[in-house]
This record gives C-alpha cells, structure tokens and sequence, in this order.
C-alpha cells in the first residue's frame, strides 16, 4: 500500500495575474499568426530574409506564454506592456497590427489595471470601510 502525500496547495492568483495571463495567452497565439503574416507579405526591409517574420513571430509568442509566469511581479507586468509596445511597432510593418495593438493593448491595460483594483479591494479586512 501506497501512502498518498497530502495535496498540494496552489499560490493563490490576484485577478490582475490572472486576467493579464489570459490576455497574453491569447495574444500570443495572434503574435504566431503575425508573423506568418508578415512573411507571407514579405513585408520586412529588402536585406532581411521573409523567413525572420515567423521567426520574430514564434519569439513573441513564447515570451508572451512565458511572461504569464511572473506577472505576480510588478516587473512582470511591466514585461507585459512592453511586449504590447513592440506589438504596437509590428504596425510599421503590417498596419492591420495596429488594430491587433488597440484591441489587446486595451484588454491587457483593463485586465491590469481593474486586477489590481480588485486584487486591493479583496485585500481589504472584512467590515472596513470600502472607498466608494
């Protein structure tokens, strides 16, 4: 017979851990497809291979996934925005990024910004007064 070990406690998640990790998920799977993109437009400068475009797209797909690790760091998070800015640049590049910038820009903007809203509200003691 076999002892089982008592189950592991998970760290509990903030709802800006959680919504920014969502996010960036997501995006990161648009990010590949940005990058195939951009190679199959071949649209980067003359010198540069089109194969570069999938290969740009392939790494901000896995810093992306990789970002949704450490966002219970303020570091973490400010990782996420300036993996948003470089998204944002790719619009140089492809102009419909732009619109890919706005829409994920403003979900990862409202995931950490009411996160964190949450997260303080939820850190309050039970019975205290509430900031209206």
């Amino acid at each position: 017979m076999s002892a089982q070990r008592p189950a592991r406690r998970r760290r509990p998640r903030g709802a800006a851990e959680s919504l920014g990790a969502i996010v960036l998920g997501f995006e990161s799977l648009i990010a590949f497809l940005a990058g195939l993109v951009i190679y199959g437009l071949a649209a980067l400068p003359a010198p540069i291979e089109p194969w570069w475009g999938i290969v740009a797209g392939i790494v901000m797909a896995v810093l992306m996934i990789a970002t949704t690790q450490v966002l219970r760091f303020r570091w973490g998070i400010a990782l996420g925005w300036a993996l948003q800015v470089i998204v944002a640049l790719g619009a140089f590049l492809v102009p419909a990024l732009a619109v890919v910038a706005v829409v994920f820009g403003g979900m990862y903007g409202y995931a950490t910004i009411k996160g964190a809203a949450l997260d303080r509200r939820n850190a309050q003691p039970a019975g205290s007064p509430e900031e209206a």
